[in-house]
């Protein structure tokens, strides 16, 4: 049991969520955040490994009470990097309803993967806004459609990641995970996906939507712009090539 409480601070259950999104708060570095919400709950999983016992329905139950908590928080976040914390947190306590229904630890660490990663993505695009515009608060710096085009098309892609749309692994990964769960947690689980959707909407549209205020600001060069893409691409092929596409 004590291994269990342990791994929930690491696939973060509420109030035990709170070190992490303190740490993403505190630390400046868009590199340590991506590398902080890589590695975080991949030692969850391996606490989990470590442990060998089965995960009770309860903590499924927590973990459904958490996701769905920072999922409507996400609601009412308009900080940029902020927003990629509470999507992650609530991302990252499913992977318990993955490990309660008997699944491999590879497949538990690959889902935390999954649901991680774009995320992590946000935080690098978090940066770059602050460089740009001093924030990244959806509102204090929109149009970035129009402004920074190369920027607002990588954000989008990354953000509809984050949320789990196809066909990124998140999307076959909350497919199997609902498979795999019990009728009444599966309904619970697409509803905070759910509310995941709708709070990239708001979001997005604080930030690519509008009339930018800011004039010469430097969009991002275009092998930058390569280079994410390629993320992406190998992301993507990367859930087909382990998950063969969620069939």
């Amino acid at each position: 049991m004590t291994l269990l409480l342990i791994a929930a601070l690491f696939l973060p259950l509420y109030p035990l969520s709170v070190p992490l999104n303190a740490l993403l708060a505190r630390v400046r570095s868009p590199v340590a955040r991506f590398v902080l919400l890589l590695i975080w709950p991949q030692v969850g999983v391996a606490v989990l490994a470590q442990a060998g016992t089965a995960v009770p329905s309860w903590l499924v139950g927590w973990a459904l009470f958490t996701a769905a908590l920072y999922a409507l928080r996400l609601l009412t976040c308009r900080d940029l990097g902020r927003a990629a914390g509470y999507l992650a947190t609530s991302a990252i306590a499913l992977t318990w309803g993955l490990a309660a229904s008997a699944s491999g630890i590879e497949q538990v660490a690959l889902f935390a993967l999954w649901m991680s990663l774009p995320a992590a993505l946000t935080t690098l695009l978090d940066g770059m806004l602050v460089r740009r515009f001093g924030a990244a608060y959806a509102g204090l710096c929109p149009g970035l459609g129009s402004a920074l085009p190369r920027y607002a098309g990588l954000l989008v892609v990354t953000v509809l990641a984050a949320v789990a749309t196809p066909p990124f692994p998140g999307f076959f990964a909350l497919l199997g995970l609902m498979h795999g769960l019990g009728s009444s947690a599966a309904v619970v689980v697409l509803l905070i996906w759910l509310v995941w959707a709708w709070a990239a909407v708001r979001l997005l549209q604080g930030f690519v939507a509008g009339t930018c205020r800011e004039e010469g600001i430097e969009d991002l060069q275009p092998g930058s712009v390569l280079a994410w893409v390629g993320v992406l691409a190998a992301f993507v092929g990367a859930g087909f090539f382990f998950t063969g596409g969620g069939l």
